[in-house]
């Protein structure tokens, strides 16, 4: 069974109608006999009026008005008189036995006949039908009784359809309530109208696994939070202490060694930092996203890197396409502190495997859809068989140094479902490096204005 709707509608459906046939046939049946018992009556009245002075011709061409569808019936009437001798045959019809008094069905000549004989003071009177006219009438009397009945057939099915599909709604209601919410929302299930009893126990049952779910989730994040902020600060501290000691001379080694163990300590002191990101970010609610401008927050972080790309000798810039006006904010609906640490990944993970002398280009652009935020670096990019996994947490590609811990662009995928937008890698075509795109950042309704500008770039 794969849908309840198709087998509920199924066993409904099939039940009806086969309760419909078996009452059609029991309904034709009874009409059949019925419609028997009224040519037998038939039979008897015509037996019992016929006039003493009844001729050949009046029966054949019904003139009397007594005998009136007589022959349109084909009934045969044979008359005897006291001695036995036939003194009356209907014409044009075979001739038939005297079968005796009452009702009698016998075949002749391959016909079956049904006949009804009465005794009378000075004759004997027969009057017979065959049974294939009998069968005919009763037949079209029964299918006159049973063609309600089959307009009632589709009006069930339709009754059926009604009554399944609103039987069901709540069902479909929870399944669409649930499939609408976003993929942290743990808030216990609601509905706006009474729940039917058959769907409280399932909704308890959710209801609680979503608070245990609630619950976990938190002690995930609480955990990762402090194991984050407890290491960061020991080994922010462990960095001044080496360096203090290799300054005064306590510490002598090498200074490969030494750049061994200030690589490690960045790359753990990087991963913690990224950790409690990542933790905040997993925490993070709807709430926090207001209107902000995305240009504004673009120009601070590029401003913050570009010590880092001088150092590099890159070239990193902002770029605006199809802006409003040369003061276009690019207004979007966001979370400031999460699109922050979004473009600080994105940005630091260009930077970091770009070359020297390469370029880095922030671009942000309005779309129909939204506005739309792409990092683009000049760097090797990513093996085409590992592009499914950058986003993954703690991926690495094969190859990569620095001190990366493999959570940006996780975090930066997490921060652009947060945002309802997706975010889009790709290696640069006919060109050297990577191309990372955030789509679909809600934009802040536009004046008619601007929706006129945007039109006629569209067009």
């Amino acid at each position: 069974m794969t849908s309840i709707r198709r087998w509920l509608l199924g066993w409904l459906i099939c039940g009806l109608g086969l309760a419909c046939l078996i009452a059609g046939i029991g309904i034709f049946s009874t009409a059949r006999l019925e419609a028997g018992e009224l040519f037998d009556y038939e039979l008897r009245t015509v037996a019992l009026s016929l006039p003493h002075n009844i001729s050949a011709d009046d029966v054949a061409q019904g003139r009397n008005p007594e005998l009136h569808g007589i022959a349109d019936d084909r009934l045969v009437i044979d008359i005897w008189d006291r001695a036995g001798r036939l003194i009356y045959h209907s014409p044009r019809e075979p001739a038939l036995p005297r079968f005796g008094v009452g009702f009698h069905s016998a075949e002749r000549e391959g016909i079956r006949w049904r006949a009804f004989g009465v005794a009378q003071p000075d004759r004997f009177v027969q009057v017979s039908q065959p049974y294939s006219i009998r069968d005919d009438l009763a037949i079209t009397l029964a299918l006159r009784a049973i063609w309600p009945l089959a307009l009632l057939i589709p009006v069930l099915v339709v009754i059926v359809l009604v009554v399944v599909a609103r039987g069901l709604a709540p069902v479909r209601g929870l399944s669409h309530s649930l499939a609408a919410r976003s993929p942290e929302s743990l808030e216990p299930i609601a509905f706006e109208r009474p729940m039917p009893d058959e769907l409280r126990p399932l909704v308890d049952a959710l209801n609680d696994l979503l608070a245990r779910l609630n619950e976990a989730s938190q002690a995930q994040r609480t955990f990762v939070a402090d194991a984050a902020h407890e290491l960061r600060t020991p080994l922010t501290a462990l960095k001044l202490q080496i360096q203090g000691a290799t300054g005064d001379g306590s510490l002598r080694v090498d200074a490969a060694t030494l750049a061994k163990i200030d690589g490690r300590l960045n790359r753990l002191i990087h991963l913690a930092q990224q950790l409690l990101s990542m933790a905040r970010e997993d925490a993070a609610r709807e709430a926090a996203i207001l209107p902000m401008s995305l240009r504004t927050l673009c120009e601070t972080r590029v401003g913050d890197f570009s010590l880092l790309a001088e150092a590099r000798s890159i070239d990193l810039g902002l770029e605006l396409e199809q802006a409003l006006d040369d003061h276009d904010a690019f207004t979007i609906m966001g979370d400031t502190h999460a699109l922050a640490v979004l473009i600080n990944n994105l940005l630091d993970n260009a930077i970091r495997h770009t070359p020297h002398g390469g370029r880095v280009d922030v671009m942000l652009r309005r779309d129909t859809d939204g506005i739309s935020l792409t990092v683009l670096d000049s760097g090797t990019g990513i093996p085409e068989s590992e592009i499914d996994r950058v986003c993954d947490r703690f991926y690495r590609c094969a190859g990569t140094t620095g001190h990366g811990g493999g959570l940006g662009l996780a975090i930066a995928l997490r921060v652009a479902q947060r945002h309802h937008a997706t975010l889009d890698v790709r290696n640069r075509a006919g060109a050297s490096g990577l191309v990372v795109a955030v789509r679909g950042l809600r934009a802040v309704a536009a004046t008619a204005r601007a929706k006129d500008i945007l039109g006629g770039m569209h067009a």
